[in-house]
């Protein structure tokens, strides 16, 4: 049997999605057909990642904007509206993170942190609400965190960002239900990537990370990807306002 066929066609926005997770997804959209757009702020990268992504389906392409900027935003989001004639399904990728211990955080960390991962998520689910609104239908999907959920050292700020993103998810969920526009989250545990290899250099933190994990190793950006798909599917059409966790078990505890 053959799932989530209905995607082929679908117009899709996917910010941060020239690496990690967001290509995974990106790449997961236009191997069902769908017409993909991703954003990021490495053009580079951007283009890279697109030119894979054509190669799959050859409408996809990318758009360079940078998620703290609400200006930028909305031109993006009106620049993918013209560039596909339409918006069905918006996922908010796009996040950073900037570990240091409370006391070290700097005014600046703080709102780089929650300018990316909630102002930037808020704005671009705004633009998108203008074109999906008229047309009584759409997806919006929110990549948060486990650590919306739970506490861990150096993510004051990250911690912080990610809850507000989850009830920032239930309050678009509630008042745009009317209008056929489910809204919804995927909170992953960590992720195994490229981007990530660094940082599990440190064996201890590595070891702390994966004792906490019920399933005992880390996510794979295809774990994150098909809960994603489903949500931007059919079989999730009477789910809104709904985090899914993808974490191996650790909030279960």
């Amino acid at each position: 049997m053959s799932y989530f066929t209905e995607l082929r066609g679908q117009k899709v926005i996917v910010t941060g999605g020239s690496k990690g997770i967001g290509k995974d997804i990106a790449l997961s959209f236009a191997k069902l057909g769908a017409k993909v757009i991703i954003t990021g702020r490495d053009e580079s990268a951007l283009s890279t990642t697109a030119d894979q992504l054509k190669e799959l389906q050859s409408e996809c392409s990318y758009i360079v904007c940078d998620m703290q900027d609400v200006k930028n935003i909305y031109e993006m989001v009106d620049e993918a509206y013209i560039r596909n004639n339409g918006i069905d399904v918006l996922v908010n990728n796009a996040g950073i993170n900037i570990p240091k211990p409370a006391m070290e955080v700097t005014e600046d960390d703080w709102d780089r942190v929650l300018d990316t991962n909630l102002k930037g998520v808020f704005f671009g689910s705004q633009r998108v609400g203008k074109y999906m609104i008229p047309q009584k239908k759409g997806k919006i999907i929110n990549i948060v965190s486990q650590m919306a959920f739970v506490g861990y050292v150096k993510r004051a700020a990250y911690c912080s960002s990610k809850g507000g993103a989850v009830q920032l998810t239930k309050a678009l969920a509630i008042e745009w239900a009317p209008y056929n526009i489910k809204v919804n989250a995927v909170a992953p545990t960590f992720i195994e990537t490229d981007l990530t290899k660094k940082m599990f250099e440190d064996q201890s933190f590595y070891q702390d990370v994966v004792s906490r994990i019920p399933l005992g190793k880390l996510a794979r950006p295809s774990d994150i990807t098909g809960s994603v798909l489903f949500l931007a599917s059919e079989m999730s059409d009477f789910i809104t306002g709904e985090t899914i966790k993808v974490d191996g078990g650790w909030t279960a505890i």
